[in-house]
């Protein structure tokens, strides 16, 4: 992988053109939202947020009386409460994700990468903390920990596919994986399950490289993984194209189904598409809510 200041300069030009990240903490009972646009719920922070009516147990010195004096009662001013959300971050570093079909040489782990670190830029600009699953980075804010993110994220792992680890969300936290998801997928479902009994919510995008859409391929073709431990030669490789087809549409309807279930998001997303197209579907993706 390229140099880890290469891909945190790349991932803040991707950002660039979005506003900061509003990723909603589910547990509030109220909207909570970040940054200058505020969480819209009265409590600790530096912003007003509204006057209310004093009530008996407010104290004297919380009641604002220049609007008290323009009317017949006492008024509170309240500020908004600013707590700021933890959002834990996994990005697919296996061998699988080093495919690619591009003359650009765009892999599915860059543009993972990518994706991932730009969303850290937008949450940790948006007052977030961001951190890693299983216990690789706790969340923390500050610029300081994007360049940690983009340290680890410039790791690469030997196994054939990667697996998510649920390990270190906190409860009602957010969540983002990042992968092509075209390993096993007991871990993937053993991880939302274990993230939604937490209360924690999040977005799956699965990235994939054209070709392993399309699958252009025809007669004589040898087919290996990127580590050579799994290797698969036909005569007619054409043959193989509608039943690949079929169980590359069922995959990703399993993934949707079961991020509907544990109350995550879904995409798929292509290496020769836009990376900016996938980021603003995340924005939304972490965003909404429940």
């Amino acid at each position: 992988m390229s140099d880890p200041l290469l891909l945190r300069q790349g991932a803040e030009e991707l950002a660039a053109p979005f506003p900061p990240l509003l990723a909603e903490a589910e547990h509030l009972a109220t909207t909570v939202l970040l940054g200058e646009h505020g969480r819209r719920r009265p409590g600790q922070g530096d912003d007003f947020w509204q006057f209310r009516p004093a009530l008996p147990f407010d104290e004297s010195r919380s009641i604002d009386w220049r609007r008290s004096g323009r009317a017949d009662g006492a008024f509170v001013r309240e500020k908004e409460w600013q707590i700021a959300q933890s959002v834990i971050l996994w990005v697919d570093q296996a061998a699988s994700m080093s495919f690619t079909s591009l003359k650009s040489g765009e892999t599915k782990a860059r543009r993972a990468r990518l994706l991932g670190l730009a969303a850290a830029v937008l949450l940790i600009r948006g007052g977030e903390r961001v951190g890693m699953t299983g216990l690789r980075l706790p969340p923390r804010a500050g610029e300081g920990q994007l360049a940690r993110i983009a340290a680890l994220l410039s790791e690469d792992e030997p196994a054939d596919y990667g697996a998510p680890d649920a390990g270190g969300m906190l409860p009602h936290s957010r969540a983002l994986f990042v992968s092509d998801f075209l390993g096993d997928l007991a871990p993937v479902e053993a991880a939302l399950t274990r993230a939604a009994d937490r209360g924690v919510r999040g977005a799956l995008l699965q990235v994939l490289d054209p070709q392993e859409e399309a699958f252009p391929f025809d007669g004589r073709t040898i087919f290996e993984s990127m580590t050579g431990s799994l290797r698969h030669e036909t005569l007619k490789a054409g043959e193989l194209r509608d039943r690949y087809l079929v169980r590359l549409a069922e995959r990703k309807d399993w993934l949707a189904a079961l991020a509907a279930t544990t109350g995550w998001q879904f995409s798929a997303h292509h290496t020769g598409d836009s990376a900016a197209a996938a980021l603003l579907w995340l924005y939304g993706a972490l965003e909404r809510r429940g």
